[in-house]
């Protein structure tokens, strides 16, 4: 598999960055599956995914790589 140069060639601390945004998206998409799970019309009609979980999970691992991704852009 290929990579991009703007990959390839990036710090670890961007790497760290852009791992922490996908996290991020991530996060964003399960709220949006968690949101609609809550509003169904059939409640007996449970789905299979824990979107509660892998909200929190990756919430907090993206920000986590963000956080190290801002420490190493700022120390250079």
């Amino acid at each position: 598999m290929v990579w991009p140069d703007f990959i390839t060639f990036a710090s670890d601390a961007t790497r760290y960055m852009l791992a922490g945004a996908a996290l991020l998206v991530l996060s964003a998409i399960a709220a949006l599956g968690e949101r609609r799970r809550a509003r169904r019309k059939h409640p007996d009609a449970v789905g299979v995914m824990p979107w509660r979980d892998i909200a929190a999970l990756s919430t907090f691992a993206g920000l986590a790589l963000l956080a190290f991704g801002a420490i190493g852009w700022l120390r250079g």
